[in-house]
């Protein structure tokens, strides 16, 4: 049965090389309880701040599309036998997107997915992702998506037959009640369970959450607020065929409601 874990954890901005020796040590950690995929923060190599966006790519440190800069995570990897889901600003030259880097032991990193639904602050710096994509770990589907694209349930819905959503998010003060209830939507819509890891921290008080919803929206462990660790849980294939037996929404959903018909106004 595979287990996963979502990291809750401050990274310093602009401290890419900190936050990277961060991040190696959650991939051991993680290993250590068990954990066959770990998923980190938004933007979690650099910190989520668009002023230190703006200053690594002006000094040429802004983490690039080559990925040699992950080699500290994929040591941890290697070590671990643990997949890592690791976001962070890339750098392609002509334009920039924020990604979810995949490491898997024996294997080169891959820039597996661009998110997709940019807030309107980052448009002016990033680019949007043109695909989906998902990870496969042995007969389990893991989809990937990025904080915002949670925020629209076709994004979600687009993953059908994934057994999990990986989501690296950054909610800022006063989002607790979005956050937690879109990530519980998007598990029972769908019957999958989502594993949300949530940024803490510095530099604008982000609010953590990291948590796994199980099929119906259910939070099954949650790293408690304001703390660094992870949540943990296994995915159980029989409480997904449960889930999706009952709650058929995932399959009943259909693709287009035709036109919509507006009833005139009664009366003066």
């Amino acid at each position: 049965m595979l287990r996963v874990a979502a990291v809750q954890a401050e990274a310093l901005p602009g401290e890419v090389d900190r936050n990277l020796a961060s991040a190696a040590d959650w991939v051991r950690r993680a290993a250590r309880r068990g954990a066959g995929v770990v998923v980190f923060p938004e933007a979690f190599t650099t910190g989520y701040d668009e002023a230190a966006f703006a200053d690594l790519l002006h000094t040429g440190h802004l983490p690039g599309i080559d990925l040699a800069w992950a080699a500290p995570v994929q040591a941890a990897v290697e070590d671990g036998g643990v997949t890592a889901v690791l976001n962070s600003p890339l750098d392609h030259g002509t334009h920039r997107t924020l990604s979810s880097v995949v490491l898997r032991p024996g294997e080169r990193p891959v820039a597996a997915y661009a998110k997709q639904h940019l807030y309107a602050s980052e448009r002016a710096f990033f680019t949007p992702g043109e695909c989906g994509a998902s990870l496969m770990t042995g007969e389990r589907e893991l989809a990937l998506s990025v904080c915002y694209d949670a925020n629209f349930p076709e994004h979600a819905a687009a993953a059908a037959g994934a057994d999990v959503y990986l989501n690296s998010g950054a909610y800022f003060p006063g989002g607790e009640h979005r956050r937690d209830l879109h990530y519980a939507a998007r598990a029972l819509d769908n019957g999958v369970y989502v594993v949300f890891a949530g940024l803490l921290g510095a530099p604008y008080g982000f609010i953590g959450g990291s948590a796994v919803f199980d099929p119906e929206g259910r939070i099954i462990d949650r790293v408690p607020p304001g703390t660094e660790g992870l949540a943990v849980a296994d995915i159980d294939p029989e409480r997904i065929a449960e889930v999706r037996g009952t709650q058929r929404m995932w399959a009943d959903r259909r693709p287009g409601l035709g036109e919509r018909h507006r009833l005139a106004p009664v009366g003066p």
